[in-house]
């Protein structure tokens, strides 16, 4: 005879599982990896453009020799005050032939290019973490429900086995009510089971634990 002891109330959830939090703050998520590397590449991409910008000014080398002048000093000179008044980039261009210029316009376009790259990047990590909630809450709920199924399939048995005894009843509705008891609980660790995954993955995706 199969006999099946009722669980004890502290054993239909083991105490690795932990409760889902009522409150999961986005900023948790900035310590992922994923994020924190595309933020440095914005701050890199952030800093290109200053260091682009610093280039517009002319770079000059200047030689204590009394029989040598520097020819780039004198287009310098010679460059009209207007020029330099609509902007750095027209006033030395005539020194790379808007080199200066196209390496700002590289350096914005890689801001712009990281940037979006961030948001994607934040983007998906809020849809895994919010999958990964949607997907433990569906398995507490199912875990609260089977466990509640369990109680009352062990409950049912040790009736079915008193009523047995007191000869109310055949063996065979003892063998059905320890089968459906053993089916309870086996579904229930099989979804504590997939619970505890779900929380695992959960907290990979929030922290970035990889």
């Amino acid at each position: 005879q199969l006999q099946i002891d009722p669980l004890p109330a502290d054993a239909l959830w083991p105490p690795a599982v932990a409760a889902l939090p009522s409150l999961l703050p986005s900023t948790l998520i900035q310590r992922r990896p994923d994020i924190r590397a595309a933020q440095q590449r914005v701050v890199a991409a952030n800093a290109q453009i200053g260091v682009a910008r610093a280039a517009f000014f002319p770079t000059l080398n200047f030689a204590a020799n009394a029989g040598y002048r520097n020819p780039d000093l004198g287009s310098l000179i010679s460059t009209s005050s207007r020029a330099w008044s609509l902007g750095p980039s027209l006033a030395f261009s005539v020194f790379d032939g808007g080199q200066r210029r196209a390496a700002q316009a590289d350096a914005e376009a890689a801001l712009e290019q990281a940037t979006l790259a961030y948001r994607q990047v934040v983007l998906t990590a809020f849809q895994e973490v919010e999958d990964n909630l949607v997907a433990a809450s569906q398995l507490q709920d199912q875990a609260q429900a089977l466990s509640e199924a369990l109680v009352a399939a062990q409950r049912n048995l040790s009736l079915t086995q008193e009523q047995y005894k007191a000869g109310t009843v055949s063996y065979l509705n003892v063998v059905q009510a320890q089968t459906t008891a053993l089916t309870a609980q086996r579904s229930l660790l099989d979804v504590q089971s997939r619970r505890v995954l779900a929380l695992n993955l959960l907290m990979k995706n929030v922290a970035g634990a990889y």
